[in-house]
């Protein structure tokens, strides 16, 4: 029988996660370390991604930081090369890195913008991040995973790419509108098409490529948020940041040796109503 707790050890193995020092970034980083593998911390925020990566190598992890734009294609093929040049190889790519309009305490107002007056500038700089950054970072990497016989990519999605936001969570009586914007749910969408494509192009080629799907998580969003966002929920509470670990782990690790293509949703039961 098969050693269970060696199919997600990831002992030798390099890794690259982008918003590396976001929210759910930084978790995935710690948990792939803590699995074994040697990480790169990449991120527009340079100062952040440093830090981070400072703390995990104070914690006995082999980690670096690079300040990536995945936007650009020069600042992400930088990126895999720091990856090789520190580690020699990359084998595990996490497409985590988004422009998330957030509903946090910090973020109040801002997203006011109805569909019919919604800025052009912002719908570009969404696919910009969200759907070029994650093509040009996948393109970077498989590159380097054909000439070592294989890889994994794992892309971060959302429940808003499998249907559209319910935009009365985001209304405070006695309030200005506001709105989860377009380019959110598309740009998430787009993200499990390019998973599907990379998946099956891949065949063959020991690439596996999968999503990850998580619900909302809670980052002291304001108690009439959070309450309307759990009552959504089948579980009836949003997610905590660790709570995607384990199955970003699983999707990273041999224990999902057999998915390919495939959509893992850690979504509380947001979508099985």
């Amino acid at each position: 029988m098969p050693n269970l707790a060696k199919s997600f050890d990831l002992s030798g193995r390099v890794a690259v996660v982008t918003g590396g020092a976001g929210l759910l970034g930084r978790q995935f980083c710690s948990t792939l370390a803590q699995a074994g593998a040697a990480v790169l911390v990449a991120d527009l925020n340079g100062a952040a991604s440093q830090q981070l990566a400072k703390d995990l190598s104070s914690a006995g992890h082999e980690a670096v930081a690079q300040a990536t734009d995945v936007g650009e294609a020069a600042s992400v093929q930088a990126m895999a090369d720091a990856a090789v040049k520190q580690f020699g190889r990359l084998d595990i790519l996490v497409n985590s890195a988004a422009l998330d309009p957030k509903f946090d305490p910090a973020s109040q107002g801002k997203h006011s913008s109805a569909f019919e007056e919604y800025p052009l500038q912002a719908w570009q700089a969404a696919l910009r991040v969200n759907l070029t950054g994650a093509f040009l970072c996948s393109q970077a990497a498989v590159r380097l995973m054909l000439n070592q016989g294989g890889g994994v990519i794992v892309n971060i999605c959302s429940t808003y790419g499998l249907g559209g936001p319910d935009q009365r969570i985001y209304q405070k009586p006695g309030s200005a509108p506001q709105y989860k914007p377009v380019d959110y749910t598309v740009t998430k969408a787009g993200i499990l098409g390019l998973t599907k494509y990379l998946a099956t192009y891949y065949g063959g080629k020991n690439i596996r490529v999968n999503a990850l799907t998580p619900g909302g998580v809670f980052n002291a969003h304001d108690e009439e948020f959070t309450r309307a966002y759990s009552a959504r929920t089948v579980l009836g509470r949003m997610a905590q940041p660790d709570e995607m670990n384990g199955a970003l782990l699983f999707l990273a690790s041999d224990a999902s040796s057999y998915m390919t293509g495939a959509n893992l949703v850690v979504d509380g039961g947001w979508t099985a109503w």
